[in-house]
C-alpha cells in the first residue's frame, strides 16, 4: 500500500461520535468526489476501508443505500453510485440545497456549526479527493474538487482552523495543497491520521540531519581543498628557493619551518604549530611560510630576520 492509502486507512478508523460529524464527513466526501449533481452521485476510491465507511455513513446520515455496489474499475479503483432521483433529492435536501435549481455547489456552513464537524468535513474531503506523498520522497498533500467555489470556501474553513493552504488549478479541478512538513503533519493529525503525521515529522528530521551532514562534509571538503592548495603553494615556493639558494642558506627558524612543511604536506597550519619544536603559534608559522614565499619570488631580503 502507498503512504496515502495507509493514511486514509488510519482515518477510517476514527470514530464518529455524533450524527453531525457523520453528516459533515459525508458532505466533504460528496463535494470532493468524482460526480455530485442532480443526475448522479459517483464516488471513486481505491480504499476498501473508505468504501465501508461510506456505506455505513450514508445509511446513518441519509437513511439510504447506494444503487450499485462497488466493482473493481480501471487501475484498481472502486466506484459507488446513486442514480435514483429520490435518493439524490434526499441527499440534496439534507444539505439545504435543491437538486433541480442548484447551478453550482457552495458549502452550507450551517452543516458545519459544531467544532468537531469541520475536521470531519476536511477528513471526508481528503478521503474522497485527497492524496499525500510519501514523505521519504517529498512533502505534498492536496485536496482536489471540480467545484471552484467549494475550493475557495474550504480554503476559508482551513484558515479558520489555523491552516494556510495554497490553491491551484489542474485539469479543470481546483486544488488546496500544502508543501511544508509541519503543516502536513498538523493537518493529518487534525483529520485523524496521527501515525501518518509522525512519519512525516520523522522524515523531516532525517532529511534535516542528512542535509546538515552533507553541509558539514562539503564544508570540511572545501576547507581541506584550501589547505591542500595553500600547502602546495608553500611547498612549490620552498622548492624554488632550495633550487636557487639551498635550504641551508635560510635562517634556522625558516629552515625548520620549510622542512616541517615539506614532510607534512597535508597538515593545516594549526597541525604544523603542534608539530613544531619548540612550539610556535599558528600565526608565527604563517608569517614564516609567507617570508619563504617572498624570498623565493625575490620580494624579500634574506637578511631580514624572523
Amino acid at each position: 500500500m502507498s503512504f496515502s492509502s495507509d493514511a486514509k486507512a488510519e482515518m477510517c478508523r476514527t470514530r464518529l461520535e455524533n450524527d453531525s460529524c457523520v453528516l459533515a464527513e459525508c458532505y466533504g466526501a460528496l463535494l470532493f468526489c468524482s460526480t455530485f449533481n442532480s443526475s448522479e452521485i459517483r464516488i471513486s476510491t481505491s480504499s476498501t476501508e473508505f468504501i465501508s465507511r461510506l456505506i455505513s455513513g450514508f445509511k446513518r446520515a441519509f437513511r439510504i443505500s447506494f444503487d450499485s455496489l462497488p466493482g473493481l474499475e480501471v487501475k484498481g479503483r472502486f466506484t459507488l453510485r446513486i442514480t435514483d432521483p429520490g435518493k439524490i433529492n434526499t441527499v440534496f435536501d439534507r444539505f439545504g440545497i435543491s437538486s433541480r435549481h442548484s447551478i453550482s455547489h457552495h458549502i452550507n456552513l450551517a452543516v458545519l456549526e459544531e467544532d468537531s464537524s469541520r475536521p470531519a468535513f476536511i477528513r471526508g474531503a481528503f478521503l474522497s479527493g485527497g492524496t499525500v506523498n510519501d514523505p521519504d520522497k517529498s512533502f505534498h498533500i492536496e485536496l482536489s474538487t471540480s467545484h471552484r467555489s467549494v475550493c475557495r470556501e474550504a480554503c476559508s474553513i482551513l484558515s479558520e482552523m489555523g491552516f494556510s493552504p495554497k490553491t491551484s488549478e489542474r485539469n479543470n479541478n481546483s486544488l488546496l495543497y500544502f508543501k511544508q512538513a509541519d503543516s502536513i503533519a498538523d493537518l493529518l493529525t487534525t483529520i485523524g491520521a496521527p501515525s501518518a503525521a509522525m512519519k512525516v515529522m520523522t522524515a523531516k528530521v532525517e532529511k534535516e540531519m542528512r542535509n546538515t551532514i552533507t553541509r558539514r562534509v562539503n564544508c570540511d571538503t572545501a576547507n581541506a581543498d584550501k589547505i591542500v592548495f595553500a600547502s602546495q603553494e608553500q611547498i612549490d615556493a620552498i622548492h624554488r628557493y632550495a633550487s636557487r639558494f639551498g635550504l641551508d642558506s635560510l635562517p634556522e627558524a625558516l629552515k625548520a619551518t620549510a622542512l616541517l612543511r615539506i614532510t607534512n604536506p597535508e597538515a593545516s597550519l594549526a597541525d604544523l604549530a603542534l608539530l613544531s619544536v619548540p612550539k610556535v603559534s599558528k600565526s608565527c608559522l604563517s608569517h614564516r611560510l609567507k617570508k619563504i614565499q617572498e624570498l623565493a619570488d625575490g620580494e624579500a631580503n634574506i637578511e631580514i630576520e624572523e
